[in-house]
């Protein structure tokens, strides 16, 4: 993750030896003679950490802590202090500033301090994204299919290594939930899992969303944005549907994912990231190769770990434990008493076809629940879909 620091000094000389050491530790820096000149990259979002004076042209530096007290993400603030002004810097630090540090300048310590800002900033960022995504994570239901039993074994490897991988599989098999199973167990686990639902993001803003952009990159572009490609730094990014990200983009992800590495739209500077690549189709990427429509070289960079989800039609004798972990769920949601499902109503759930897969299969057991007032789940319970089948021998 690349933190941007602004470092606000009067003393033109101080403020450039700090900006070029931050510099040649991976920073992104900014610089202000004034509160005013601060407050334009703060409003602009531009500013993770500020390295703030106490004695500036037009104020008082820490009146910038009550400022950005009420900002969703606020800014880490590093205070500098003169001899004999401690209280004052105590007293900032009750207001929220992370740190101060006493002049003369110690660069070293500076940096340990700077660092550890950044540390903040990366967990504000995951936060901010992603605890309410990973909120009810499902677990993934195995199941005794010989198939499913080797797609989890390669799932645990894939979580151990921490390799790039492949999901395919029809619209409703899971492929998100199995993204999910890898991130928890794998040694990524309590880091970030960026998910982005590719056919969702329109193609002009696809660059930006997964880069991020610099303020004034484009019209409209007031702030910095950071990219979610960058949220992800050390954990994983899932790229649900990737069938549907333009081609140009396909190319750039190749080079981020080869390089790890990349700059943001309208930048020059290149951030390093560390990110696991998941990334999910329902379409047939080897068709659209030959058609042109996806790129053959990300195919085969995604492609180190191949997880190929079968449909549910295709594993029949998992119906039933895949039945009692959605009554668990659904009935623990609903307070609702129902233990269990009728033989004949469990059997014509294996015999149905199941066109939308286990997505459908939780759909049909949610509609059960909430309709059925008795102890047990019977036909009658059961969606049209289901019973229409059995009326039909379908």
């Amino acid at each position: 993750m690349t933190a941007t620091v602004l470092v606000v000094d009067d003393e033109e000389t101080a403020r450039l030896v700090v900006s070029e050491f931050l510099r040649s530790k991976g920073y992104e820096v900014l610089g202000a003679g004034t509160l005013a000149e601060a407050r334009q990259f703060i409003n602009k979002g531009e500013a993770d950490i500020i390295i703030l004076d106490v004695r500036l042209p037009d104020g008082y530096g820490p009146n910038l802590l009550t400022e950005t007290a009420r900002m969703v993400n606020r800014p880490q603030i590093i205070i500098i202090t003169a001899h004999g002004e401690i209280s004052m810097a105590v007293e900032a630090m009750k207001n929220g500033a992370l740190d101060f540090i006493e002049k003369p300048l110690d660069l070293l310590e500076l940096e340990k301090s700077v660092r550890r800002a950044g540390e903040t900033v990366a967990m504000h960022r995951e936060l901010n994204h992603l605890r309410a995504a990973q909120a009810g994570q499902e677990e993934f239901i195995v199941g005794e299919t010989p198939a499913m039993k080797q797609i989890i074994d390669h799932a645990r490897r894939t979580a151990e290594s921490g390799i790039s991988a492949l999901i395919t599989g029809p619209t409703g098999t899971g492929k998100e939930v199995l993204a999910r199973y890898i991130y928890k167990i794998g040694i990524r686990s309590g880091k970030a899992f960026v998910d982005i639902n590719c056919p969702a993001i329109p193609a002009t803003m696809f660059e930006s969303e997964l880069f991020g952009h610099e303020a004034g990159a484009f019209t409209g572009a007031t702030h910095k944005k950071i990219g979610l490609m960058e949220v992800a730094d050390n954990g994983i990014l899932f790229l649900d549907e990737i069938a549907s990200m333009p081609l140009d983009l396909q190319a750039k992800l190749l080079r981020a994912i080869e390089e790890r590495s990349f700059r943001r739209l309208g930048g020059t500077v290149l951030i390093n990231v560390d990110v696991q690549i998941l990334a999910a189709s329902n379409r047939n990427l080897k068709e659209m190769i030959a058609n042109g429509a996806f790129r053959e070289d990300l195919y085969y960079r995604l492609k180190v770990a191949d997880l190929d989800l079968p449909p549910l039609s295709a594993r029949k004798q998992d119906i039933p434990d895949l039945v009692g972990h959605f009554l668990r769920k659904f009935t623990a949601r609903s307070g609702s008493q129902i233990t269990d499902v009728t033989p004949r109503a469990m059997q014509a759930l294996i015999d149905y076809s199941w066109p939308g897969n286990i997505r459908e299969l939780s759909n049909v057991i949610e509609r059960a629940v909430i309709f059925c007032d008795d102890p047990t789940i019977d036909l009658n319970h059961l969606s049209s879909d289901v019973l229409n089948a059995i009326d039909t021998g379908a």
